[in-house]
């Protein structure tokens, strides 16, 4: 009886849920101003992206390097298998 009368009640729930979705207004259009706002956060994120980027490779260089140190004290010579990772970040991809 319990599972029934929470059955129906989860189904009143998601019908008026639909319900209410369906009588929203589709977004209005944007103007000039917002599509220039859009653009320009657009810019800032695709910048702060390539900021982070820049600054993970520059820790990951850190850790290798002083990875590289504590093991040569050590005695045990360790070889980069892909060389500097910042070096792979400065170069942008070639597009053909």
């Amino acid at each position: 009886m319990t599972t029934l009368r929470a059955l129906i009640a989860a189904a009143m729930i998601i019908a008026t849920f639909g319900w209410a979705l369906a009588k929203l207004p589709a977004p209005p259009p944007m103007d000039e101003k917002a599509k220039a706002a859009a653009e320009e956060k657009k810019a800032k994120d695709a910048a702060a992206a390539e900021a982070a980027k820049v600054a993970q490779t520059k820790a990951e260089d850190r850790v290798a390097a002083r990875y590289m140190a504590e093991q040569k004290a050590k005695g045990v010579v360790v070889k980069p298998q892909m060389g500097t990772t910042a070096q792979a970040a400065a170069a942008p991809p070639s597009k053909k």
